[in-house]
């Protein structure tokens, strides 16, 4: 898919006025701009210029990449006079976790619906989801398609009982989001801009897509020759291939803006799942360690963790030229370590 596009000399833009209409910011969770500062010691091991995106230093709720992407959400849910957030994922999901939090700020209830059974003792993020006084629907299943239709299920549910209840899908994957992120890749830009850096490549841990799709239509949108290379935690490369196609477009139509997009341009490796979503690898296990102890930066075994194992091989292995500015964006998740304690007990 190729979209046309005005022609666009800088990134340097203004937020777009047709961004104004189509999304608001509510002001419940993202407080500062995210540092990206450089790794020393990984660039010099790896030989590259190695840079993090510290978006796990959103400055709400323990941070993550779904503050943003909640900036937006929650003010349109206040917009409709909504009293409630219902969305869901796994146990330990950060969307969950910072969902739950602005819900709490905005003066709004929320329910969670979780992938599986209730566990014997909660940690890591299900702990603070309960610490927010979230309400908790468990699946009793592991289906992803059975979270989603539990989640409409109890949407129609409270609005049967007079409230006014409003769904996010897992992971706020939404035109919204999408747009959230391109404003963060100006962000990014500015920052580097400053310090005199061109990033020849960002990668990102792909999951439910939003934050890759936002990332990508961002580079797209402000004209920049960076690669956008995503290392998926569980939907295979074909499937996160097209709901990045679509995500965009539907971005794309909410802004009503161009956004010129050819296939090759949605990069998703799929060979660092491992066994599954929320199982964790050797190599992510190794990824972990190896950031922690070289640079004091913690990731997480779901997504930022296989990333980096992702990251670190392709470098590896030449896919990335030495010398070249890559910038890693760190999306959060770090209180998840909790929950998997017993994948790092030697």
């Amino acid at each position: 898919m190729t979209v046309s596009c005005r022609t666009r000399t800088t990134h340097a833009l203004p937020i777009p006025t047709c961004f104004t209409p189509s999304i608001r910011p509510c002001c419940v969770t993202t407080a500062i701009a995210p540092p990206t500062p450089g790794a020393p010691r990984l660039s010099r091991e790896l030989g590259v210029r190695l840079l993090f995106k510290r978006d796990d230093l959103t400055g709400f709720a323990l941070g993550g990449n779904k503050a943003r992407i909640l900036e937006y959400l929650v003010a349109d849910a206040l917009a409709h006079e909504s009293d409630m957030l219902v969305t869901g994922g796994g146990p330990q999901s950060n969307h969950a976790r910072i969902t739950a939090a602005a819900a709490r700020k905005a003066g709004m209830d929320c329910v969670l619906v979780l992938s599986g059974e209730p566990p014997a003792a909660p940690n890591g993020n299900l702990l603070l989801d309960q610490l927010l006084g979230a309400t908790l629907v468990y699946t009793h299943s592991k289906e992803g398609k059975e979270t989603d239709r539990l989640i409409e299920e109890v949407t129609r549910s409270y609005r049967a009982q007079g409230r006014r209840p409003y769904a996010i899908g897992r992971g706020g994957s939404s035109p919204q989001g999408v747009a959230a992120y391109m404003l963060a890749v100006r962000e990014l830009l500015d920052q580097l801009d400053a310090r005199q850096v061109k990033p020849d490549h960002i990668f990102v841990a792909t999951g439910s897509c939003g934050t890759h799709s936002g990332i990508l239509a961002g580079v797209r949108y402000y004209g920049a020759d960076i690669a956008v290379n995503g290392i998926t935690v569980s939907r295979p490369k074909s499937e996160g291939q097209q709901r990045i196609a679509m995500l965009v477009h539907d971005a794309a139509e909410f802004l009503d803006i161009d956004i010129p997009l050819a296939p090759e341009d949605i990069v998703i490796d799929d060979g660092y799942i491992g066994a599954g979503y929320a199982i964790i690898t050797p190599e992510a296990r190794a990824a972990i360690r190896l950031v922690a102890q070289r640079e004091g930066i913690f990731l997480d075994p779901v997504y930022t963790g296989k990333a980096m194992a992702g990251m670190l091989d392709w470098i590896r292995k030449g896919k990335v030229a030495p010398g070249s500015s890559v910038v890693f964006w760190h999306t959060g998740g770090a209180p998840g370590l909790f929950g998997h304690a017993q994948d790092f007990i030697a």
